[in-house]
Formats: structure tokens, C-alpha cells, sequence
């Protein structure tokens, strides 16, 4: 039902990251070639910092998972090259729901608890939505992340205090150069985490210089914060002042490049230059590193602060994992009960279809003679005996909703009944299907309820009519 293909800080190198990142407005087309394929029906792409990730939907019930996870590895090894595909990870069925989960949680992020992961997540679903990539299934699933992310941060304190990968950048600053105050950082990057950033710099009572390509982003965030808004000319002139340099844009190149650093450390007169990157794709050039008195750390540099920080919050992980565990079993029991409704509609179909075959033959020929309100008396009983006929079983069926093994049994009563494998899913937030695939007839206007003590008295009134009556025709 559901498979999730990607990679993360876990599973893959910064250098490999970034050649799979995805800015927002190139998802739409990515997102059109996965749906495009004849194998996916709903994709989803989460792109932050530390992961790459498609969570997709097969578009024919019944398809094999494998196969739409080899349509996801495919276009995501033509977009970040072979290179990627060693990395790419993948689950299907209950592991991808429980992934998700864990991943809404900020279980599954380089800093456990941090709070970006939930609007990230919406805005996927967001571009989804637009891009009409968003089905019933994945929108269930989708919907249910968040949900699941929103009671682990309410329901622990996993998120106590500050938990991001701003967070972590600071507290590198502080072990770097302790006391802030007589250090000037320099913000390159106006955005999200940038935003984190500077308050926290500002907190620690850093001065504060913010450069941005947007020059109103640059000082909407000054007049918040504090601190001094400079056009992005001014970014090599910037570095000469800056003893710290947080960068996070959303360029797909380095913004910092060795040969500007070198210039600006030759203006600096020997003083040390330590940069903080934690934009994916990278934007300082890692040949700045190469530099003498210049330190740069990017993302995967992080871990060791990272760790401690998991430390800290590893009860509150333990009851966060307790809570994800619970929901992703409540959503495989929908899911399961969902799956099952092609099913149910099929053997309805087709067992009222047999009904309204028998009868319509009987109104062909000894029973052409009836009254429309007779035909229409006819047509409820095949309604009721439809009911009757399947209550047994569709209630047995719903039962075992919990049970893993139910996909066999569906299984097993389509090969029985030769039930299309096709069949229109009847879920809510699929459109409605018909309540028969015959062609219309004079029973199919039988739709609406009707006393059924007035249609049994009418079958009645035409079942016991003389010995050699038409009626004879429909007992035998």
C-alpha cells in the first residue's frame, strides 16, 4: 500500500546528500514524473537539510511494492546520478508507515526533537496537494503524521528546550569562542534555520550581521532580531569583520568560494575565520577548510553535540517511540480494512448482477407481463437478498481487519468469486461507485429505500397467484 524510498544524515554522506537535495519549486516536476509512470498513483517528497525521501502509493491495488520502489529508485538516481543509488534506503507496507512516523517525530532526525521536521512535512504535503499527487491513501497517511508529531511533542518533553540544527550551531560557537559577546557572527542566509540562528546568536549576545540575497528578507529579520542587514555585495567585506559564519542559503553552489575566503584572511591580518554550514547542498566550498586559521564544520560535523543532546532525551524518546508504535498499528488496521473494500464492492457486484441475470430472464418471458410496481417489489427483494446473502461473510471479513492475514483471504475470495482485481474502491475519499456494472435495466431503477413490508406484500401478491399462473416461472 505504501513504500518510502530515500536516503538521510544516516544513510548517506553530506557530499552524496546534496546531490539529490530538491529546492521546493523542483519538486513539482519530479513529483509529475513519479505519477507519469503508470506504476505510482500518489507521491509525496520530503527535501530538508538531512534527507531525501519519496513516500508513493501503487496506482493498481494489488501491485507489487517492489515494483513501484524500483520506479522511485530509478528517477531519483536520474536526478543525483548512480552515485546515490548505494545509498538509497527503502520500506514497504507497515515499516514505511511506521518510518513516517518515527520521521514526524523527529525520532528518526540528526537532532531528536526538533521542530522544524513538522512544518516540513506539511509543506511536502502542501506541494503534493497542488502538484494533484495526493491520493486517499497517502493523504490518510500524510494527515495521520502530523497528527502523530503534534501528540508525541505535547504528550513528552522531547522537544524541551532548544533542539535544532541552529541550536547545535550555536553551542559549537560557544565551545569554540565561550563568552559571544565580544565575537561578531555573520548570518548568510535569511530563511528558516537562519532565523533560528540569529536569535539564538543575539541570545548569546553575539553582534550580529545578517547578508542575504533578498535585502527585504535581510531586514525584516534584523527588525525582529537585531543586529545589522547588509546587501549581498557586501558579502567578502562582511567577512573580514565576522569571526563566526553561520551559512544557510538555498543555493544549489557554493556562496563562499575558496578564492574569496583567501582574500578576506589576508584583509583579517591572521585572525582565525570559523565557518558553521549547515545548508544542503554545502555552501561553503570544503577547500576552504584547506586554508590556514580558517575551521569549517558543516552538518555531519554536528554529531558529536548531536549525541550528547540525544543522551539528554533518551526517556523521552523511549515513550515518544511507545506512542508512534501505537498509532502506525491503529493505521495498518485502517489500512487493512480499506484494502478490503475492492473486495467486498466486487462480490457484491457480482452476486447481485447474478440475481438481477436470473429475474431479468423471468421478466423476459413468463413474468413480462408485470406491473412496474411489481417489477420494482422485485427488485427490493434482490437488494434484501443481496444483504442477506453477504452479511456473513463481509462481517467476517471486517473482523479480521487486524488481522495480517487478512490480504490472503481477499485473496482467496476474489480467485473464488473470479472477482476483478480492478475493482472501484469504495473508500470515503474515493469517488462513489455504482452499485452494479450491468447495463441499466427495468430493475436498476430500484435505487432508494422502500417500506419492506409494502414490497413483500407485492412479491407476495404475485407469488401466489393461481397454479398456472407466470408466477409458477420465478419459485422454480
Amino acid at each position: 500500500m505504501l513504500v518510502v524510498v530515500g536516503l538521510s544524515h544516516k544513510s548517506a554522506p553530506l557530499e552524496v546528500r546534496e546531490r539529490l537535495a530538491m529546492a521546493r519549486e523542483a519538486i513539482p516536476e519530479v513529483l509529475g514524473r513519479l505519477t507519469a509512470s503508470g506504476t505510482i498513483g500518489e507521491a509525496v517528497i520530503l527535501s530538508t537539510c538531512n534527507r531525501v525521501e519519496v513516500y508513493a502509493s501503487p496506482r493498481v491495488h494489488g501491485l507489487e511494492l517492489h515494483r513501484a520502489i524500483d520506479e522511485v529508485v530509478s528517477v531519483l538516481a536520474s536526478i543525483g546520478t548512480e552515485a546515490v543509488r548505494p545509498h538509497l534506503v527503502h520500506a514497504e507496507g507497515a515499516r514505511a508507515v511506521l518510518h513516517l512516523f518515527r520521521v514526524a517525530a523527529s525520532l528518526d532526525s540528526l537532532v531528536i526533537g526538533e521542530p522544524q521536521i513538522l512544518g516540513q512535512l506539511k509543506d511536502a504535503i502542501e506541494v503534493a496537494r497542488e502538484t494533484r499527487a495526493l491520493g486517499p491513501t497517502l493523504s490518510k497517511a500524510m494527515h495521520r503524521a502530523v497528527h502523530v508529531g503534534k501528540r508525541v511533542r505535547t504528550e513528552t518533553a522531547i522537544g524541551a528546550g532548544q533542539v535544532s540544527v541552529s541550536s547545535v550551531a550555536v553551542d559549537l560557537a560557544r565551545q569554540i569562542f565561550g563568552d559571544l559577546g565580544a565575537h561578531t557572527a555573520l548570518l548568510v542566509g535569511a530563511g528558516e534555520m537562519a532565523e533560528s540562528a540569529a536569535k539564538l546568536l543575539v541570545r548569546a549576545g553575539g553582534k550580529l550581521l545578517v547578508v542575504n540575497r533578498s535585502p527585504e528578507r535581510a531586514a525584516a529579520l534584523v527588525r525582529d532580531v537585531g543586529g545589522a542587514a547588509r546587501p549581498w555585495s557586501d558579502l567578502e567585506r562582511s567577512l573580514v569583520e565576522a569571526d563566526i559564519v553561520v551559512a544557510s542559503t538555498s543555493s544549489p553552489t557554493p556562496v563562499l568560494t575558496r578564492d574569496m575566503v583567501k582574500r578576506a584572511l589576508k584583509a583579517r591580518k591572521g585572525r582565525s575565520l570559523f565557518f558553521i554550514d549547515i545548508a544542503v547542498p554545502r555552501d561553503v566550498d570544503p577547500a576552504v577548510n584547506d586554508l590556514e586559521n580558517v575551521f569549517l564544520y558543516d552538518v555531519d560535523d554536528l554529531s558529536q553535540i548531536v549525541a550528547e543532546s540525544r543522551e539528554g532525551r533518551a526517556a523521552e524518546a523511549t515513550r515518544a517511540e511507545a506512542i508512534v508504535s501505537e498509532e502506525a498499528r491503529g493505521f495498518e488496521a485502517w489500512a487493512r480494512e480499506r484494502a478490503m473494500a475492492p473486495t467486498i464492492s466486487g462480490l457484491r457486484t457480482r452476486t447481485r448482477a447474478v440475481l438481477v441475470a436470473e429475474v431479468e430472464r423471468s421478466l423476459a418471458g413468463r413474468l413480462k407481463h408485470l406491473s412496474p410496481s411489481d417489477r420494482d417489489a422485485l427488485g427490493m427483494m434482490i437488494e434484501a437478498a443481496t444483504n442477506k446473502l453477504l452479511h456473513a461473510p463481509v462481517t467476517r471479513l471486517k473482523a479480521l481487519s487486524g488481522d495480517p492475514r487478512v490480504g490472503d483471504y481477499a485473496d482467496a475470495l476474489r480467485e473464488l468469486f473470479d472477482l476483478p482485481e480492478n475493482e472501484a474502491d469504495p473508500g470515503d475519499d474515493a469517488p462513489r461507485a455504482s452499485r452494479s456494472d450491468a447495463p441499466r435495466s427495468s430493475l436498476d431503477g430500484v435505487r432508494e429505500p422502500r417500506a419492506e413490508a409494502a414490497a413483500a406484500m407485492r412479491i407476495g401478491a404475485v407469488l401466489d397467484e393461481g397454479p398456472g399462473s407466470p408466477g409458477r416461472a420465478l419459485r422454480r
